[in-house]
């Protein structure tokens, strides 16, 4: 017999293989942006402007891969480094209004994509998907220690 686990799992590794958000070269095949700007991008403007240790905290990340792709973020135009507003040292990123305006678009365009994917399911079964991949990524947040702000 297989515990649902397993069945969690293999749909799980499914929906990660499938990638909606990462498709060709780390973005859909129409999309604006890479899946590392789209969820830095995400994460600042939930939370608002963040510096490296903030967000490698946040990501499990080290600062050399943040580095990386805050400097690229930086070079399209997406975030900007500015000042600390309560005086600190280090600088912060913020999310752009090009950076806003690009994450919104891609935003859009996945959940086009979703509803072409649930076009067929009732509005009670997307809201309960929802909750069950609210409680799910909560779960995986508190394992972790790294909860995700929710707008």
């Amino acid at each position: 017999m297989i515990r649902p686990t397993h069945e969690v799992e293999y749909e799980q590794m499914l929906l990660s293989r499938h990638g909606l958000l990462q498709q060709k070269g780390g973005r859909r095949k129409d999309g604006l942006l890479e899946r590392s700007a789209y969820i830095l991008l995400s994460r600042v403007r939930v939370q608002g402007p963040m510096t490296i240790g903030e967000l490698s905290d946040a990501f499990g990340l080290d600062a050399s891969t943040l580095n990386r792709q805050t400097a690229a973020a930086v070079r399209a135009g997406l975030v900007e480094r500015i000042a600390d507003p309560g005086g600190g040292m280090a600088r912060r990123f913020r999310i752009t209004d090009e950076g806003a305006r690009m994450l919104d678009e891609e935003r859009e365009g996945l959940v086009r994509s979703l509803e072409q994917i649930m076009a067929d399911w009732p509005d009670e079964d997307i809201a309960g998907f929802a909750a069950y991949l609210r409680r799910f990524n909560a779960g995986i947040e508190r394992l972790g220690g790294r909860p995700w702000p929710r707008p």
